[in-house]
C-alpha cells in the first residue's frame, strides 16, 4: 500500500482552468463539466466555461466566462452539453489558433480540460505544441506584453473522452456509451414484444460509423440472432449463413428475429452492408415479415445513466488533479477507465492507436483491428460468437460431465442473462446442463432438470430470477443435497447469487470431509443489488438498482423544482452495505448519504442541516439526502426526517421516500446483462478446465477437494479473477455481511466535495501516467 497522500498539498490558487466540450455530444458530458468546475473551485482555482467548443475559444468575448459553484447546479441529470459544442474550421488553421491563444491569455487560462472525441483531443494537442510559438507571435504583434508571454508560457491539457461510440483506444468506456446502450436496449425490449406478436424480423441500425461497440454489446445484451460490425466483417457467403441461422431459430419455435447493424458495417471487401440490404435479403430469401428501425440520434438523447454520471464525475475530478500536477514536461494526457481503475494515458499514444484501428480495417487486417480495440472489445466479441451459434450435435464435443446451475439469495436483475450464458457455454463445451429451481431448498427436493439451448432463449432481458431463488443455506439440507447430486451425477456446480451463495459455498466446501459428492469444482458468480459480496468490486444487479435509485431521485428533484426549499430523505436497500446509498448520492448529486461503514452522530446530522440551511439562501433551493436502510439502529429514516423537519422549520420543509423492493425489479440494465453474460461464460470455461484436471480415469469420476476448486469469480480493480472462497473468509465481516475493505469508500469524499463539504481526499492511487498497452500484431 502506498503511503496516503492527500490533495490538500495540491493548490490551484493562482491557476485558471478552462473547460470545453467539442465534437459530437454525449450524455454525461454535463456531469464531467460539473465535476471539473466544482473540483477546480474547491482547490481555489478560477474556472471558465468556454462555450461552443473551439469556436467559442476562437471568437472569445462572451464565449469565455468565469463560473461559480451554482453555475453547474441542476446539470448532472441533463443530456447533451449545456456549454454547447460546434465544429470549428477556424481552429484548424494557425490563424484561428492564434486568436484562441490570445483569448485564453487575456483570461489567464493555461490549463485546458477538453471533453470530446479523438479529433477534438488531437486538435488540443496541436494547440499545446504550438503554444509557445503562438505566444511569441502575439507578443511580436503587440497583442500581449512580454510579461504575459513569460507568465503564461506553458499550456497544460487533459482530455476526457465523450463519445457514445466508445471508439477511443486506451479506455474501456467513454462517457456516453452506457447511456447510448440504455436507449438501444429500451428500443429493443419494446420491439421484442411487438415482433413476437406478429412473428416478425427486425433489423436495427445503431450508431458506430467506425466502431462496432454499440452494435456488439447491444447484440450481446438482447441475444440478437446476427450482428454486423466494421471490425469483424462476416465471411464470404454470409448471406446463406445468416438466412440458415434465422430459419433454424424459427424452426425452434422462436417467434422473432433481431439483427443489429452498425451504421459503419462492411463486408470482407470493405463494401458497406446496409440495414435495407439486410432486410431485402431476408424478405427475398425467407419471405419473413421484416421491418427496419434506424435509431439515429435517439441514442445520443435522454438523461445519462448512473454509470455515466459516476464515470464522468470521477474523470472530471481526476482531470483537475492531473492539471494541478502537470509540469511543462508532462505530455498532454487523457483520463481513462481500465476495469474499475482511473488511469492517465498519453493522449497521442491513444490517438495513434485509434487511428491504427482504422488503418487496419482499410488494409483488411480485421484481426489486428479487433485486437487494437482492446481486451474488453475482444471479450465481448468472443462471448457473442460462443453464445449466438448453436453447433450441431456432430460438431459438439461430448464430455459426459453434468453441470448444475442455481440461483441463491434475493433476485437480482441480470441473473437470467448469467444463467443463459452458463447453459449455452456449457452445451458448447459438451456438458449436460442442469437447472435447479428455488436454490438449495429446491436442490434438496430434487427440483433438478436438464436444460437445453433453446430453453434459455430470450432470457437476457428478463428481470428477477426465472429459475426461482431462495435465501435458504445448504447446511440443514446437506444429506439430501448430497443424495440429489449422487442421483443426478452432478460433476460441477455454478452458483449465481449474493451473500447467501457465498456462505453456501463455504458450507459445501466444509462438508467435503463428510460427503464425497461435494468434492467437485464449484464456482460462484456474484449477483445481488447490495453489491456486498467479498472478492468482487461489482455484482450483477447492482447497476440496475443504482439506475432505479437515480431515476427516482431525478423525478423527486423535478417535483421539488416547483416547490422551492424542500429537502427529500430517501431510504435505499443494501442491508449494511452502503454501496447503493453512496453511489446513488454521487449519481444523483445528493447533499449527504448516511451509511453504516462511516459512523455518524447527532453533530454530523446537525452540520448537514446547517449546510442545507445555507444552501437554501442560494439559487439552489432544494436538498437530497440518502440513507442506507441499516446505516444506524437509532438514527432511522423517520428520526432523520423528523430532525430535519424540526430544524428546518421556517427555512425548508421535508419529505421522505422509502424505495423498497422496486430497486430489485425491472428489466436489467445493459451493464448487468453484459457483465452477467461475460462473467458467467468465463466461470463455465473455468469449470470445464477444472473438470478435465480433476477427472480420475481409473475411477471414472471427478474428484476435486483442494481449496482452489471452490472459487468466486469477481472483478478486482482491472481484472476478472478467481479466488478460493476459503481465502476470502479473512476479508469478510460475517456479522454485517459485508467485505472488510470496499473500494467505493474511496469515492465517498468525491460526493462530499461535489456537495461543497470540506474533506480529505486520498490520492495515493490516483491515476499515474502510464503507457498504452499495444497488443502484438496477429500472425497471418
Amino acid at each position: 500500500m502506498p503511503d496516503k497522500k492527500f490533495f490538500e498539498n495540491l493548490s490551484g490558487a493562482g491557476k485558471a482552468i478552462g473547460v470545453l466540450t467539442s465534437g459530437g455530444d454525449a450524455q454525461g458530458m454535463n456531469a464531467a463539466v460539473r465535476a471539473v468546475v466544482r473540483m477546480g473551485i474547491y482547490v481555489e482555482a478560477k474556472v471558465y466555461f468556454i462555450y461552443e467548443g473551439y469556436e467559442g475559444m476562437v471568437d472569445g468575448g462572451e464565449n469565455i466566462v468565469e463560473v461559480t459553484w451554482e453555475s453547474v447546479s441542476s446539470i448532472l441529470q441533463v443530456g447533451g452539453t449545456v456549454i454547447g459544442s460546434a465544429r470549428c474550421k477556424a481552429f484548424r488553421t494557425r490563424e484561428g489558433r492564434l486568436k484562441a491563444a490570445c483569448n485564453l491569455v487575456k483570461c489567464g487560462i493555461t490549463n485546458l480540460c477538453v471533453i470530446g472525441g479523438d479529433g477534438s483531443l488531437t486538435g488540443a494537442n496541436i494547440f499545446r505544441t504550438e503554444w509557445s510559438g503562438l505566444l511569441e507571435e502575439l507578443a511580436s504583434q503587440g497583442e500581449i506584453d512580454e510579461e504575459a508571454r513569460k507568465k503564461y508560457a506553458y499550456l497544460n491539457i487533459v482530455g476526457m473522452v465523450g463519445s457514445i461510440d466508445n471508439d477511443f483506444c486506451g479506455t474501456d468506456m467513454t462517457i456516453g456509451t452506457d447511456s447510448a446502450l440504455h436507449r438501444i436496449i429500451e428500443v429493443v425490449d419494446a420491439i421484442m414484444t411487438t415482433a413476437q406478436s406478429h412473428q416478425r424480423t427486425f433489423v436495427l441500425e445503431v450508431m458506430g460509423r467506425h466502431c462496432g461497440y454499440l452494435a456488439l454489446v447491444s447484440a450481446l445484451a438482447c441475444g440478437a440472432d446476427y450482428v454486423f460490425i466494421p471490425e469483424y466483417p462476416p465471411e464470404e457467403g454470409w448471406e446463406d449463413h445468416m438466412c440458415s441461422r434465422l430459419s433454424e431459430n424459427r424452426a425452434r419455435k422462436k417467434r422473432l428475429n433481431i439483427i443489429i447493424v452498425a451504421e459503419g458495417a462492411i463486408d470482407s471487401n470493405n463494401q458497406p452492408i446496409t440495414s435495407e440490404q439486410v432486410k431485402d435479403l431476408v424478405v427475398q430469401r425467407l419471405g419473413y415479415d421484416t421491418r427496419v428501425t434506424i435509431l439515429g440520434h435517439v441514442q445520443r438523447g435522454g438523461t445519462p445513466s448512473a454509470f455515466d454520471r459516476i464515470l464522468a464525475s470521477r474523470m472530471g475530478v481526476e482531470a483537475v488533479l492531473a492539471l494541478l500536477e502537470a509540469t511543462p514536461e508532462t505530455p498532454a494526457c487523457v483520463v481513462s477507465l481500465s476495469g474499475n481503475q482511473a488511469v492517465r494515458l498519453p493522449l497521442m499514444e491513444c490517438v495513434q492507436m485509434t487511428q491504427d484501428v482504422q488503418k487496419a480495417m482499410d488494409e483488411k487486417n480485421f484481426s489486428d483491428a479487433v485486437q487494437l480495440r482492446g481486451r474488453s472489445f475482444q471479450n465481448n466479441l468472443n462471448t457473442y460468437k460462443l453464445l449466438s451459434t448453436k453447433k450441431t450435435a456432430s460438431e459438439l464435443p461430448t464430455t459426459n460431465f453434468n453441470v448444475a446451475v442455481l440461483n441463491v439469495g434475493a433476485p437480482a436483475a441480470g441473473m437470467n442473462a448469467a444463467v443463459r450464458a452458463a447453459v449455452r457455454i456449457g452445451i458448447t463445451e459438451g456438458h449436460k446442463m442442469f437447472a435447479v429451481t428455488d436454490g438449495f431448498e429446491g436442490f434438496s427436493k430434487g427440483q433438478i432438470k436438464e436444460i437445453s439451448w433453446g430453453d434459455v432463449g430470450g432470457w437476457t432481458g428478463q428481470g428477477g430470477s426465472i429459475l426461482g431463488t431462495k435465501r435458504t443455506l445448504p447446511a440443514k439440507h446437506m444429506e439430501k443435497i448430497a443424495e440429489q447430486m449422487r442421483n443426478h451425477t452432478i460433476n460441477a456446480l455454478l452458483v449465481i447469487g449474493g451473500f447467501e451463495a457465498y456462505l453456501g459455498l463455504l458450507e459445501l466446501s466444509a462438508a467435503r470431509e463428510k460427503y464425497d459428492e461435494f468434492c467437485i469444482p464449484m464456482v460462484m458468480v456474484p449477483a445481488t443489488v447490495s453489491n456486498n459480496v467479498p472478492g468482487s468490486d461489482f455484482s450483477i444487479g447492482a447497476d440496475t438498482a443504482l439506475n432505479t435509485i437515480t431515476d427516482t431521485c431525478d423525478r423527486i428533484k423535478l417535483s421539488a423544482s416547483g416547490t422551492k426549499r424542500r429537502v427529500f430523505i430517501i431510504e435505499t436497500m443494501g442491508g449494511y452495505c452502503g454501496y447503493l446509498a453512496n453511489m446513488g448520492a454521487l449519481a444523483a448529486g445528493a447533499d449527504a448519504a448516511y451509511i453504516f461503514e462511516e459512523k455518524f452522530d447527532i453533530r454530523e446530522l446537525q452540520a448537514n442541516v446547517e449546510h442545507l440551511t445555507e444552501k437554501m439562501k442560494t439559487s439552489i433551493q432544494r436538498g437530497l439526502v440518502l440513507r442506507n436502510e441499516n446505516s444506524s439502529e437509532n438514527y432511522t429514516t423517520d428520526f432523520i426526517y423528523q430532525l430535519y423537519s424540526e430544524e428546518g422549520k421556517g427555512v425548508f420543509d421535508c419529505r421522505k421516500n422509502v424505495l423498497g423492493h422496486m430497486q430489485q425489479g425491472g428489466a436489467p440494465s445493459p451493464f448487468d446483462r453484459n457483465f452477467g453474460t461475460k462473467i458467467s461464460a468465463k466461470a463455465v470455461l473455468w469449470l470445464s478446465k477444472k473438470l478435465k484436471e480433476s477427472y480420475r480415469r481409473g475411477e471414472g469420476r471427478v474428484f476435486a477437494n483442494t481449496d482452489d476448486s471452490v472459487c468466486l469469480l469477481g472483478m478486482r480493480r482491472r481484472n476478472l479473477i478467481f479466488q478460493p472462497v476459503i481465502e476470502l473468509k479473512g476479508d469478510t465481516d460475517f456479522e454485517h455481511r459485508i467485505p472488510k475493505e470496499q473500494w467505493w469508500l474511496k469515492l465517498r469524499p468525491l460526493m462530499k466535495i461535489l456537495a461543497k463539504y470540506k474533506t480529505s481526499y486520498d490520492i495515493s492511487d490516483a491515476g499515474q501516467l502510464e503507457h498504452v498497452h499495444r497488443p502484438k500484431p496477429v500472425e497471418a
